[in-house]
């Protein structure tokens, strides 16, 4: 067990922070608009025990988002049955993260936002780092 695992963060609560998830999808540029409608947003306390396997991550505080879904690029209409792509924040690691680095709420969503996004978009790192910076 992680010591972390003993600290909680009550606020900001889930709603607020999908608001701000989905305010920083509409800050993006024209062109990505059209291709976001689909995107669902979830906020989760931490990453289920599952996902956390999958990622080869065994502390639950270290993942903090994830995109799931195919990007564009591999996209067709004849996968029916996918899932919509999801954007995941996990809260108590957002929160800590925001704790960490003393930035703004906005800040630390919208960094997680444009990332996990990006990867719907299959960009690259120094990609999404300039689409952040816009």
């Amino acid at each position: 067990m992680h010591a972390m695992n003993q600290m909680r963060f009550d606020t900001p609560e889930p709603a607020i922070i999908e608001q701000k998830a989905h305010e920083a999808l509409a800050r993006l540029p024209e062109a990505f608009r059209p291709h976001l409608t689909d995107i669902v947003i979830r906020v989760e306390e931490f990453a289920d025990a599952e996902t956390l396997a999958e990622m080869n991550i065994a502390n639950p505080w270290q993942l903090v988002g994830l995109y799931r879904g195919h990007p564009i690029k591999r996209q067709s209409v004849w996968a029916s049955g996918d899932l919509p792509p999801t954007v995941y924040l996990y809260r108590q690691p957002l929160l800590l993260r925001q704790q960490q680095t003393g930035a703004t709420l906005d800040a630390v969503v919208n960094h997680l936002v444009v990332h996990e996004v990006g990867h719907h978009f299959g960009l690259s790192d120094s990609d999404m780092h300039a689409l952040e910076d816009m």
